[in-house]
């Protein structure tokens, strides 16, 4: 840990990330490959529903209530891959220790690297459907656009998830 003293949040948070009580849902590495993807499936869905109003002819109301319904697990799944990687992305620096500060650049150096590829092969759809249509998809743009922000927001997350390792098994001869 560096020299700053922890504050009152730090300590707040590293108790919140910390915490136990949701374990089972990220105990193992399949379980927790299952929380990122769903994650992904309900950040798409929420994405999807989001840009629904804007693509579609008409002001569906159901989109917002479908996307609000959504965000109560897109949230709980969230949380689930905090405290799988121990708020690895969500702590200061300063609650850190060496370990977790090398983890934090190795997780945000490969999301780095998948955000760029994601971006590229974006960009390349998007000339290509220009080429084809013979205009530039005017339409489609700003929700692509937006999909990309929202999956560079959430790649560390993803990523981080991903590369969690279980943790070690308790040894019950220890505590008895």
């Amino acid at each position: 840990m560096t020299t700053t003293p922890l504050t009152r949040y730090d300590h707040g948070m590293l108790r919140l990330m910390n915490d136990r009580h949701g374990r089972p849902l990220y105990a193992t590495a399949a379980r927790r490959r299952l929380v990122v993807a769903a994650h992904l499936l309900l950040t798409t869905a929420i994405g999807g529903l989001m840009a629904y109003p804007y693509l579609a002819e008409g002001e569906p109301v159901w989109s917002l209530a479908v996307m609000a319904v959504l965000l109560l697990p897109w949230m709980v799944a969230t949380g689930a891959i905090n405290a799988a990687t121990r708020g690895l992305l969500e702590l200061r620096e300063r609650a850190l220790d060496e370990r977790q500060s090398a983890e934090r650049a190795r997780v945000r150096a490969r999301a780095h690297r998948v955000m760029t590829l994601l971006l590229a092969a974006t960009a390349v759809v998007l000339l290509i459907v220009g080429a084809a249509d013979g205009s530039a998809p005017t339409a489609y743009a700003a929700p692509v656009l937006i999909a990309v922000l929202v999956a560079h927001w959430l790649m560390p997350l993803w990523v981080a998830g991903l590369m969690a390792q279980d943790e070690p098994a308790e040894d019950d001869s220890l505590t008895a």
